[in-house]
């Protein structure tokens, strides 16, 4: 895996971890009672997007460094992972 494929790697793994924290410890609108006028009781009281990010970040840099261990040891190969057997080798005749 190179550098590009690493950071690839963790910008996907960082966004569906932000996902994941986004709704954490969510107060709305609704449950302070303090509804902004045209906006739904349902939306973000007081959102930090640095909070996020940063919560995010903690969570996504360890499974990251999991992930790209065991792509970097070979523990797991897409060979591994070839359920039908697609990937075979083809047998080749020594004549």
């Amino acid at each position: 895996m190179g550098p590009v494929s690493g950071l690839v790697l963790f910008a996907v793994i960082w966004t569906v971890v932000f996902f994941i924290v986004l709704p954490l410890r969510l107060e709305t609108q609704g449950d302070k009672g303090e509804i902004v006028p045209g906006t739904h009781a349902s939306s973000p009281a007081d959102f930090s997007f640095k909070k996020k990010a940063k919560i995010t970040t903690i969570f996504a840099f360890p499974i990251w460094a999991v992930i790209a261990a065991v792509l970097l040891t070979g523990a797991v190969s897409v060979r591994d992972i070839d359920w039908f057997e697609r990937m075979s080798t083809p047998e080749v005749s020594l004549d």
